[in-house]
């Protein structure tokens, strides 16, 4: 850094300007606003300079608003060499309609191009849209002043000063605030407050440190930063790049000012002439207690007679509309939820909240405010192609269904586009992370595995013929088994989940549910039947018993298929060596016996010599034997079974073999 520009001489000079100073070195760029009267910017959007100097990045509609520097600045020395040093400052303002909300916020950034018009406004900040953002060939580097907490982009308030990289995920943040130089300690601020405030930031080419620091106008630049971070930007940078500031905001009324502004390349931001900065617009939160005293009185007045007319008309369309409910809604019963209710329980779908992530949305662990019970918050989101129709689906299905061996469904929300479902809340998680985790959970004893595959027997008993409509789940297996504080087990996620009348036949052209579960015939002519659900419960009293996935890579072009395994095994008359080692052979030998027999019984390739599940339940409570079958009647190469109807093992490709098949295969025209 030049010590010169420290000097009494020089500080002097630059607070003298009304207006700004420019130097035009293309190595040496230095220039100093206060206020922008006159001065020369590249406005877009609805960006504008007011009459009185003040730069307004947006107005109070849905927009976003962009000011440029007029030239390019060339961030490099020779074209092969680093970025160099250089130095921001800048005051701004920050005014909202509502003292704790503001929508969206404003940045101050170092971009290769003046075109932003492929960017999002609300969320996005003006700078990228859902596609570009995170994306190396954007090539941005920006400071942001965000005063929206968003949760998918990891935001940690809604009041914070970040660095970004190519993307509105900061690479660091920190909630706005100063270091104050006599106590040391930490002072928070409000950026919506609607008071000036300035912010300064840093790049050093040597240290490679970004550098950001925040204070309220009429305070000193406080020694320690807000905000440190080490990046080197000439990774990312272009040259030459243009700088300028972006303002979002969304449907409520956020106005983005910036007062003053300085740049210098290798040396310190000129100070900027605080005496003669425009002035924030009046009317706004303080400085208005006269005019208030004035106008409160007809405000008040004007505001209830509003709200009694909105209110009236509210009432009158809500009678109008009574009878105008989705069909589907009028038979289902579990309980609506508001959306702040759902909020608030899972602490604004906080990431440590999660409880898990899939092809269908994200599961969240949430205790509702008011009775503090513990509920799992399944939210799908946009992108999922699950859907509406799978939403309605799960809704109707669940809903109405009432057994002890179900994740009860407790109610459901629908807020714009987004599909919440709220269950009850499973402690101990799902059984696959008992069977395969290597964390040190604890292992599953054999009664406790019994009883669970009795619990899933029975409520698959239970949805084919006990219901009052026929049931098949079609995604039989561990993950989808929740257990209780009890550990019994409960069948859960109804995503997939196909109903339709006794008597009637169910018509599907679309293969949907997990590699290793679908049977033959599903495969081959894509139609669900109860007997496709007791060959995945075949697949899961295996995967149960031998605590091993049914499907697993064996070398880069083959694969291990467990039933093809056991039934080697039956074979040679080593059924017994089959069972999960962890169990460390502590187990009733004539139940594992039974069940590995069963197991093979329904994963038949014929669905006419598979069991029904009330014959299931009839083998596993003792109450008719298992048929005599021979190992020769079953197919000893499953695999080689399944590539003859329709199987490729170009599918095993994906990484991970338990991923739905109808996560990739076409969902939304098949339902």
């Amino acid at each position: 850094m030049l010590d010169v520009w420290n000097t009494p001489f020089v500080v002097c000079l630059l607070l003298s300007l009304s207006s700004s100073l420019v130097a035009t070195n293309e190595s040496q760029v230095q220039f100093a606003y206060s206020g922008f009267g006159g001065a020369n910017l590249s406005l877009a959007g609805v960006a504008a300079v007011r009459p009185d100097g003040l730069l307004q990045l947006t107005n109070s509609s849905d927009v976003k608003g962009y000011a440029f520097y007029p030239t390019p600045v060339h961030f490099l020395k020779s074209p092969n060499s680093t970025v160099q040093s250089f130095s921001v400052s800048l005051v701004f303002g920050i005014q909202s309609d509502f003292t704790d909300v503001s929508v969206d916020g404003m940045t101050f950034f170092v971009a290769p191009s003046k075109n932003f018009s492929s960017a999002f406004a609300n969320h996005f900040l003006g700078l990228f849209n859902d596609q570009t953002d995170g994306s190396p060939n954007n090539h941005i580097f920006a400071v942001e002043l965000d005063t929206f907490q968003n949760i998918e982009l990891h935001d940690i308030d809604n009041n914070h000063v970040g660095f970004d990289i190519n993307s509105l995920i900061s690479i660091e943040a920190k909630s706005a605030g100063f270091y104050d130089d006599q106590t040391g300690k930490f002072k928070n601020m409000t950026l919506s407050s609607g008071e000036p405030m300035q912010l300064w930031i840093d790049y050093d080419s040597e240290t490679m440190q970004i550098k950001a620091t925040l204070a309220p106008l009429n305070v000193t630049r406080p020694q320690k930063p807000l905000l440190v971070s080490t990046f080197n930007l000439s990774s990312v940078l272009m040259e030459p790049s243009y700088i300028g500031f972006s303002g979002a905001t969304g449907p409520l009324n956020t106005l983005y000012y910036v007062l003053g502004w300085s740049f210098g390349m290798n040396s310190p931001a000129p100070a900027i002439n605080i005496t003669n900065l425009p002035k924030l617009p009046q009317g706004h939160r303080k400085g208005r207690s006269i005019v208030l005293e004035i106008i409160l009185p007809i405000a008040t007045g004007f505001f209830v007679l509003t709200v009694g007319t909105t209110i009236v008309i509210l009432l009158r369309r809500r009678l109008r509309y009574a009878e105008l409910r989705e069909d589907w809604e009028a038979e289902f019963g579990p309980h609506r939820f508001s959306y702040r209710d759902l909020y608030q329980a899972t602490d604004g779908f906080k990431n440590k909240n999660l409880l898990g992530n899939g092809g269908f949305g994200k599961v969240y662990k949430g205790v509702l405010p008011k009775s503090k019970f513990d509920v799992a918050v399944k939210k799908v989101s946009h992108e999922s192609r699950q859907g509406m129709k799978e939403f309605i689906t799960e809704v109707v299905t669940i809903g109405r269904l009432r057994h002890r061996n179900l994740v009860q469904l407790l109610g459901y929300c629908r807020r714009k586009d987004e599909l919440i479902l709220v269950y009850d809340y499973m402690e101990n998680g799902s059984l696959d992370t008992y069977l395969y985790s290597e964390d040190g959970k604890p292992v599953l004893d054999w009664t406790q595995r019994f009883c669970i595959i009795k619990g899933i027997a029975s409520v698959l008993f239970y949805l084919h013929e006990k219901w009052e409509k026929v049931v098949i789940h079609r995604d039989i297996k561990a993950s989808n088994v929740l257990l209780d504080n009890e550990m019994n087990g409960r069948l859960g996620d109804f995503g997939l989940a196909r109903l339709y009348d006794h008597g009637t036949d169910l018509q599907t052209t679309h293969v949907v549910g997990t590699m290793g579960y679908l049977a033959p015939e599903l495969l081959r002519t894509g139609k669900s039947s109860p007997l496709t659900d007791v060959f995945a419960f075949g697949a899961f009293l295996l995967e149960v018993t031998c605590g091993q996935r049914p499907i697993k890579h064996a070398t880069e072009d083959k694969h291990f298929l467990l039933v093809d395994w056991v039934l080697e095994h039956w074979h040679s008359g080593s059924l017994m060596q089959t069972v999960d080692r962890k169990l460390q052979g502590s187990y009733n030998e004539d139940e594992v016996n039974l069940v590995l027999k069963l197991a093979l019984l329904c994963l038949h390739p014929l669905s006419t010599a598979r069991p029904s599940m009330r014959q299931v339940m009839e083998y596993l409570d003792g109450e008719m034997p298992l048929p005599d079958i021979a190992p020769t009647r079953l197919s000893t190469s499953m695999l080689s079974m399944m590539q003859h109807n329709g199987f490729t093992p170009s599918i095993l490709s994906y990484p991970d073999l338990t991923t739905s098949v109808g996560t990739f295969s076409g969902l939304s025209g098949g339902r």
